[in-house]
Protein backbone atom coordinates (compact mmCIF):
# COMPACT_ATOMS: atom_id res chain seq x y z
CA UNK A 1 0.00 0.00 0.00
CA UNK A 2 1.17 4.03 -0.96
CA UNK A 3 -0.37 6.99 -2.17
CA UNK A 4 -1.65 6.70 -5.59
CA UNK A 5 1.61 7.42 -7.51
CA UNK A 6 -0.26 8.77 -11.19
CA UNK A 7 -1.44 12.45 -11.38
CA UNK A 8 -5.01 10.74 -10.98
CA UNK A 9 -4.97 10.91 -7.23
CA UNK A 10 -6.84 7.68 -6.75
CA UNK A 11 -6.36 3.93 -7.06
CA UNK A 12 -8.38 1.04 -7.05
CA UNK A 13 -7.61 -2.33 -4.54
CA UNK A 14 -9.11 -5.25 -5.52
CA UNK A 15 -9.28 -9.13 -5.12
CA UNK A 16 -10.52 -9.14 -1.75
CA UNK A 17 -12.79 -12.55 -1.47
CA UNK A 18 -16.33 -12.42 -0.18
CA UNK A 19 -19.99 -12.97 -1.49
CA UNK A 20 -22.91 -10.54 -1.02
CA UNK A 21 -24.93 -12.72 1.41
CA UNK A 22 -22.18 -12.65 3.70
CA UNK A 23 -22.73 -9.39 5.82
CA UNK A 24 -26.43 -9.68 6.15
CA UNK A 25 -28.84 -6.35 4.79
CA UNK A 26 -27.44 -2.91 4.69
CA UNK A 27 -28.36 -0.98 7.84
CA UNK A 28 -30.42 2.10 7.81
CA UNK A 29 -28.16 4.39 9.49
CA UNK A 30 -24.07 4.61 10.24
CA UNK A 31 -25.57 3.58 14.08
CA UNK A 32 -27.39 0.78 13.03
CA UNK A 33 -24.42 -0.48 11.81
CA UNK A 34 -22.36 -0.29 14.30
CA UNK A 35 -24.73 -1.78 16.93
CA UNK A 36 -26.11 -4.77 14.55
CA UNK A 37 -27.52 -7.33 16.14
CA UNK A 38 -28.94 -9.64 13.71
CA UNK A 39 -27.27 -12.54 11.99
CA UNK A 40 -23.74 -12.99 14.57
CA UNK A 41 -21.92 -14.16 11.19
CA UNK A 42 -22.85 -11.35 9.14
CA UNK A 43 -21.81 -9.35 12.34
CA UNK A 44 -18.48 -10.82 12.80
CA UNK A 45 -17.94 -10.92 8.58
CA UNK A 46 -18.11 -6.70 8.48
CA UNK A 47 -16.10 -6.47 11.81
CA UNK A 48 -13.38 -8.85 9.75
CA UNK A 49 -14.05 -6.36 7.05
CA UNK A 50 -13.13 -3.82 9.13
CA UNK A 51 -10.17 -4.76 10.09
CA UNK A 52 -9.04 -5.59 6.62
CA UNK A 53 -9.22 -1.89 5.98
CA UNK A 54 -7.67 -0.95 9.19
CA UNK A 55 -4.40 -3.49 8.28
CA UNK A 56 -4.46 -1.66 4.54
CA UNK A 57 -4.48 1.60 6.00
CA UNK A 58 -1.79 1.05 9.11
CA UNK A 59 0.74 -0.70 6.51
CA UNK A 60 0.51 2.85 4.30
CA UNK A 61 -0.08 5.70 7.33
CA UNK A 62 -2.27 6.46 10.44
CA UNK A 63 -5.98 5.39 10.74
CA UNK A 64 -8.15 7.87 12.72
CA UNK A 65 -11.61 8.85 13.38
CA UNK A 66 -12.93 12.24 14.81
CA UNK A 67 -14.76 12.59 17.83
CA UNK A 68 -17.68 14.58 16.71
CA UNK A 69 -18.34 11.56 13.85
CA UNK A 70 -19.68 8.52 14.44
CA UNK A 71 -18.67 8.20 17.87
CA UNK A 72 -14.67 8.65 17.21
CA UNK A 73 -15.24 4.74 15.56
CA UNK A 74 -11.68 4.48 13.06
CA UNK A 75 -13.88 2.87 10.36
CA UNK A 76 -17.08 4.78 9.12
CA UNK A 77 -20.25 2.94 7.76
CA UNK A 78 -21.60 5.06 4.66
CA UNK A 79 -25.58 4.24 4.00
CA UNK A 80 -28.23 6.33 2.71
CA UNK A 81 -30.94 7.27 5.74
CA UNK A 82 -34.39 7.84 5.10
CA UNK A 83 -35.48 11.47 5.41
CA UNK A 84 -31.76 12.96 4.37
CA UNK A 85 -31.88 12.35 0.52
CA UNK A 86 -31.55 15.81 -0.57
CA UNK A 87 -28.49 16.71 1.81
CA UNK A 88 -24.82 16.99 0.57
CA UNK A 89 -24.02 14.11 2.81
CA UNK A 90 -23.27 10.22 2.36
CA UNK A 91 -26.24 10.15 3.98
CA UNK A 92 -28.44 11.45 0.77
CA UNK A 93 -29.07 9.52 -2.50
CA UNK A 94 -31.17 11.56 -4.64
CA UNK A 95 -29.08 14.50 -4.38
CA UNK A 96 -25.80 14.68 -6.33
CA UNK A 97 -23.49 14.77 -4.00
CA UNK A 98 -20.76 17.30 -5.06
CA UNK A 99 -17.26 16.54 -5.16
CA UNK A 100 -14.98 17.73 -2.21
CA UNK A 101 -11.91 17.37 -0.34
CA UNK A 102 -13.16 14.51 3.10
CA UNK A 103 -13.13 16.92 6.08
CA UNK A 104 -11.66 20.25 3.95
CA UNK A 105 -12.63 22.04 7.05
CA UNK A 106 -9.87 20.95 9.44
CA UNK A 107 -5.93 21.74 9.43
CA UNK A 108 -5.51 17.73 10.77
CA UNK A 109 -7.68 16.44 7.87
CA UNK A 110 -7.28 12.85 6.05
CA UNK A 111 -4.09 12.97 3.74
CA UNK A 112 -5.60 9.55 2.24
CA UNK A 113 -9.09 7.36 2.17
CA UNK A 114 -10.00 4.16 2.23
CA UNK A 115 -13.50 3.42 0.62
CA UNK A 116 -14.52 -0.02 0.96
CA UNK A 117 -17.50 -1.55 -1.23
CA UNK A 118 -19.62 -4.30 0.83
CA UNK A 119 -22.53 -3.67 -1.60
CA UNK A 120 -23.18 -1.54 -4.79
CA UNK A 121 -25.96 -3.32 -6.83
CA UNK A 122 -27.02 -0.48 -8.86
CA UNK A 123 -23.42 0.42 -9.08
CA UNK A 124 -24.13 3.81 -7.95
CA UNK A 125 -20.65 6.05 -8.81
CA UNK A 126 -18.11 7.61 -7.02
CA UNK A 127 -16.67 10.28 -9.11
CA UNK A 128 -12.85 11.58 -8.14
CA UNK A 129 -11.31 14.46 -10.20
CA UNK A 130 -7.70 15.30 -9.73
CA UNK A 131 -6.50 18.60 -9.60
CA UNK A 132 -3.50 18.14 -11.56
CA UNK A 133 -5.54 17.31 -14.44
CA UNK A 134 -7.29 20.26 -14.41
CA UNK A 135 -5.77 23.83 -16.81
CA UNK A 136 -6.23 26.95 -14.54
CA UNK A 137 -5.65 30.50 -16.05
CA UNK A 138 -3.12 32.45 -14.06
CA UNK A 139 -5.12 34.68 -12.98
CA UNK A 140 -7.56 32.50 -11.85
CA UNK A 141 -4.67 30.34 -9.84
CA UNK A 142 -3.20 33.06 -8.23
CA UNK A 143 -6.89 34.08 -7.06
CA UNK A 144 -7.46 30.68 -5.85
CA UNK A 145 -4.23 30.23 -4.06
CA UNK A 146 -5.05 33.68 -1.91
CA UNK A 147 -6.71 32.56 1.63
CA UNK A 148 -10.13 34.55 0.54
CA UNK A 149 -13.15 32.39 2.24
CA UNK A 150 -13.39 30.02 5.30
CA UNK A 151 -14.49 26.21 5.03
CA UNK A 152 -17.63 25.13 7.56
CA UNK A 153 -17.43 21.91 8.99
CA UNK A 154 -20.25 19.90 6.82
CA UNK A 155 -23.28 18.68 8.94
CA UNK A 156 -22.29 15.43 9.92
CA UNK A 157 -19.88 17.19 12.42
CA UNK A 158 -21.90 17.91 16.02
CA UNK A 159 -20.75 21.38 16.08
CA UNK A 160 -21.35 24.66 16.23
CA UNK A 161 -19.09 27.17 13.73
CA UNK A 162 -20.07 30.05 14.50
CA UNK A 163 -18.96 29.71 18.15
CA UNK A 164 -15.31 29.17 16.38
CA UNK A 165 -13.01 32.03 14.59
CA UNK A 166 -13.59 30.82 10.44
CA UNK A 167 -10.36 31.68 9.07
CA UNK A 168 -9.90 31.97 5.41
CA UNK A 169 -7.52 29.31 3.35
CA UNK A 170 -6.85 28.97 0.19
CA UNK A 171 -8.33 26.70 -2.36
CA UNK A 172 -4.86 25.43 -3.96
CA UNK A 173 -1.55 26.07 -3.19
CA UNK A 174 1.62 24.41 -4.16
CA UNK A 175 5.08 23.66 -2.59
CA UNK A 176 7.33 23.33 -5.47
CA UNK A 177 5.17 23.86 -8.85
CA UNK A 178 2.12 23.12 -10.85
CA UNK A 179 2.73 19.85 -10.79
CA UNK A 180 2.49 19.16 -7.47
CA UNK A 181 -0.86 21.40 -6.87
CA UNK A 182 -2.41 20.65 -4.05
CA UNK A 183 -6.23 21.57 -3.23
CA UNK A 184 -8.85 22.38 -0.22
CA UNK A 185 -12.28 22.29 -2.27
CA UNK A 186 -15.93 21.64 -0.69
CA UNK A 187 -17.79 24.33 -2.10
CA UNK A 188 -21.24 23.49 -0.68
CA UNK A 189 -19.52 24.36 2.92
CA UNK A 190 -18.01 27.82 1.49
CA UNK A 191 -20.07 31.01 1.61
CA UNK A 192 -18.77 32.11 -1.52
CA UNK A 193 -21.50 34.81 -1.83
CA UNK A 194 -19.07 36.31 0.73
CA UNK A 195 -16.33 36.90 -2.04
CA UNK A 196 -15.56 39.34 -4.70
CA UNK A 197 -16.83 38.46 -8.45
CA UNK A 198 -13.47 37.93 -9.23
CA UNK A 199 -12.49 35.31 -6.71
CA UNK A 200 -16.32 33.49 -7.51
CA UNK A 201 -15.36 33.45 -11.36
CA UNK A 202 -12.11 31.60 -10.32
CA UNK A 203 -13.79 29.24 -8.12
CA UNK A 204 -16.55 28.67 -11.40
CA UNK A 205 -14.16 27.93 -13.58
CA UNK A 206 -11.95 25.57 -11.07
CA UNK A 207 -16.01 23.49 -10.60
CA UNK A 208 -15.88 23.39 -14.46
CA UNK A 209 -12.43 22.07 -14.70
CA UNK A 210 -13.01 19.64 -11.98
CA UNK A 211 -15.90 18.36 -13.86
CA UNK A 212 -14.30 17.64 -17.31
CA UNK A 213 -11.27 15.66 -16.03
CA UNK A 214 -14.02 13.73 -13.47
CA UNK A 215 -14.15 10.19 -14.04
CA UNK A 216 -16.36 7.55 -12.28
CA UNK A 217 -15.31 4.62 -9.90
CA UNK A 218 -18.49 2.09 -9.56
CA UNK A 219 -17.15 -0.14 -6.87
CA UNK A 220 -17.61 -3.48 -6.92
CA UNK A 221 -17.89 -5.85 -3.53
CA UNK A 222 -14.97 -6.54 -2.69
CA UNK A 223 -12.97 -3.22 -4.06
CA UNK A 224 -11.58 -0.55 -1.98
CA UNK A 225 -10.89 2.87 -3.85
CA UNK A 226 -8.07 4.47 -2.59
CA UNK A 227 -8.01 8.59 -2.45
CA UNK A 228 -5.43 10.82 -1.83
CA UNK A 229 -7.02 13.75 -0.16
CA UNK A 230 -4.47 16.66 -1.23
CA UNK A 231 -5.21 16.09 -4.59
CA UNK A 232 -8.31 14.70 -5.54
CA UNK A 233 -12.09 15.50 -5.19
CA UNK A 234 -14.31 13.19 -4.29
CA UNK A 235 -17.89 12.99 -4.58
CA UNK A 236 -21.11 10.56 -5.61
CA UNK A 237 -24.09 10.51 -8.69
CA UNK A 238 -27.45 10.49 -7.68
CA UNK A 239 -29.38 7.34 -7.27
CA UNK A 240 -32.68 5.88 -5.83
CA UNK A 241 -32.33 4.30 -2.28
CA UNK A 242 -34.73 1.10 -1.96
CA UNK A 243 -34.31 0.88 1.95
CA UNK A 244 -34.74 -2.40 1.68
CA UNK A 245 -31.55 -4.20 3.09
CA UNK A 246 -29.91 -4.02 -0.13
CA UNK A 247 -28.98 -0.79 -0.46
CA UNK A 248 -25.39 0.50 -1.95
CA UNK A 249 -23.01 0.25 1.72
CA UNK A 250 -19.53 1.21 1.97
CA UNK A 251 -16.86 1.36 4.73
CA UNK A 252 -14.50 4.44 4.90
CA UNK A 253 -11.06 5.03 6.96
CA UNK A 254 -9.28 8.11 7.35
CA UNK A 255 -5.22 7.84 6.97
CA UNK A 256 -2.64 10.41 7.98
CA UNK A 257 0.73 10.08 6.52
CA UNK A 258 3.01 11.64 9.26
CA UNK A 259 5.97 12.18 7.02
CA UNK A 260 3.72 14.48 4.54
CA UNK A 261 3.43 18.28 5.24
CA UNK A 262 0.88 20.82 4.97
CA UNK A 263 1.07 25.05 4.83
CA UNK A 264 2.34 26.05 7.98
CA UNK A 265 -0.21 28.80 8.17
CA UNK A 266 -2.74 25.96 8.70
CA UNK A 267 -1.21 24.87 12.31
CA UNK A 268 -2.94 28.51 13.63
CA UNK A 269 -6.35 27.08 12.57
CA UNK A 270 -8.73 26.24 15.46
CA UNK A 271 -10.76 23.14 13.55
CA UNK A 272 -14.12 24.25 14.86
CA UNK A 273 -12.99 22.39 17.94
CA UNK A 274 -13.30 19.04 16.31
CA UNK A 275 -10.59 16.59 17.45
CA UNK A 276 -9.37 13.13 16.01
CA UNK A 277 -9.17 9.67 18.16
CA UNK A 278 -5.57 8.64 16.71
CA UNK A 279 -4.85 5.34 18.46
CA UNK A 280 -2.00 4.52 15.84
CA UNK A 281 -0.55 8.45 16.27
CA UNK A 282 3.33 8.33 15.94
CA UNK A 283 6.15 9.31 19.14
CA UNK A 284 5.95 12.63 19.56
CA UNK A 285 1.96 13.62 18.75
CA UNK A 286 -0.96 13.35 21.02
CA UNK A 287 -2.33 9.28 20.90
CA UNK A 288 -5.47 10.05 21.29
CA UNK A 289 -6.72 13.97 22.04
CA UNK A 290 -10.05 12.04 23.23
CA UNK A 291 -11.74 9.20 22.85
CA UNK A 292 -15.77 9.23 23.32
CA UNK A 293 -17.57 6.22 25.17
CA UNK A 294 -18.47 3.72 23.13
CA UNK A 295 -22.03 3.63 24.75
CA UNK A 296 -22.46 7.43 23.57
CA UNK A 297 -25.91 7.82 22.57
CA UNK A 298 -25.61 9.54 18.87
CA UNK A 299 -26.51 13.29 18.56
CA UNK A 300 -29.16 14.52 16.27
CA UNK A 301 -27.55 14.14 13.18
CA UNK A 302 -25.63 11.03 14.04
CA UNK A 303 -27.02 8.82 11.23
CA UNK A 304 -25.50 11.73 8.67
CA UNK A 305 -21.78 11.78 7.16
CA UNK A 306 -20.29 13.55 4.10
CA UNK A 307 -18.37 11.23 1.92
Amino acid sequence: MRPPATTAGAAIVSGIPFVDKEFGPTPPSWYAAARYGGDPVARMRSFEFDLLMLLLARSVGEPFGWQGQQGGRLVNNIVPVAGHEHEQSGASSTALLSPHTEDAFHPRRAHLLLLGCLRNPDLVGTTVSSVRRVALAAAHQELLSTPVLPILPDISYDTSPEKHSAIPVPTLWSMSGVDQQTIRYDPAYTPLADAEPEFRAAYRQLTVELGRVSVTAALAPGEILLVDNDIAVHGRVPFTARYDGADRWLKRVNIRIPERHRRTAESAENGYGQHIVAPFAAAGTPPVERILERDAVPNDRGPVEHS
